[in-house]
């Protein structure tokens, strides 16, 4: 796996919108602290204020925002503004020849994780984080930080969480892929699809039923996805949803640990990614170890 170079003050960086979109005005702190506090020289795509639809403009435009970004030898990161949904259309047509060419980081997470998948089909690590829409936002300084931090090269040596009582002791190292549960379900059988043999699998959600959770993960087990993991990250589940008429009776996380129990590999539940203010920065694609004992529990870097 390639990891882009890290930025520098001076740089040249883009921002985009590849998915749904949103009111300009919105983007200000996010561009300011680009362009102030990280001192970044920022190109500003066409799709931030492009709206068609639900989209930030037509699938033609957005792809052609990334594309343009993607073969600027001179832009040395990728941020996308927002996620919501869009990117799942337009990651086929891209052309990541240029990219390769002249490696950059790619930083968003939620619907951007099926370019975080491209990204890493080509061997191609990206960060998955805090997008700028929300940088401005007190709540998530700690987030925008750790988002900095990688992009910066002041790569952490671990991230250590609270111990849950679902957590699975053991160590395992492997590349660390995934995002989005339901992105990663939708891209079965596509070229965005991700072998997820030998390595270590973040998943976070939100918005989704209990009874959708669960078929998303059935799924997975009956193609046989979760058997040869080196081990699993349980991200933030958030505004899961419940059935009046019939409860499913478990949350989100006895959902996954059911899921998984045929299986060895250790398991760490409530990681601080996802759709919550504390959404630690991920490096999709670069190996990382997974440590997990009865009284730690550390992502190691």
């Amino acid at each position: 796996m390639i990891v882009p170079p890290f930025l520098r003050p001076g740089d040249t960086v883009g921002v985009v919108s590849p998915a749904s979109w949103f009111p300009y005005e919105e983007l200000a702190d996010g561009l300011r602290i680009l362009r102030d506090d990280w001192q970044l020289n920022v190109i500003e795509g066409d799709s931030l204020r492009a709206i068609d639809g639900p989209f930030a403009g037509s699938d033609d435009l957005r792809r052609a925002d990334l594309q343009r970004l993607f073969d600027d030898p001179t832009v040395r990161a990728v941020f996308a503004a927002r996620g919501g949904y869009g990117c799942y259309r337009i990651a086929d047509g891209l052309d990541l020849t240029g990219l390769e060419a002249n490696p950059k980081w790619l930083i968003g997470f939620s619907d951007v994780t099926v370019l975080l998948s491209l990204l890493h089909n080509h061997q191609l690590v990206s960060l998955h984080g805090l997008m700028p829409r929300q940088f401005g936002d007190p709540d998530r300084a700690a987030s925008l930080e750790s988002v900095r931090q990688w992009l910066f090269g002041e790569i952490p040596a671990h991230y250590t969480v609270p111990v849950h009582p679902l957590n699975r002791i053991g160590q395992a190292s492997g590349p660390l892929v995934g995002g989005n549960l339901t992105m990663l379900s939708n891209s079965i059988g596509t070229p965005t699809d991700v072998d997820l043999d030998g390595k270590i699998l973040f998943i976070e959600d939100i918005d989704e039923t209990f009874f959708s959770l669960d078929r998303m993960l059935t799924q997975f087990r009956r193609g046989g996805r979760l058997a040869n993991l080196a081990g699993l990250v349980v991200g933030q589940f958030t505004d899961m949803r419940g059935n009046a008429s019939l409860p499913f009776g478990k949350d989100a996380n006895e959902i996954i640990a059911d899921a998984v129990s045929a299986y060895r590999y250790p398991v760490l539940f409530d990681f601080p990614a996802g759709h919550v203010p504390f959404n630690l920065a991920l490096p999709i694609g670069k190996t990382v170890t997974l440590q997990l004992t009865t009284q730690t529990a550390q992502l190691v870097f």
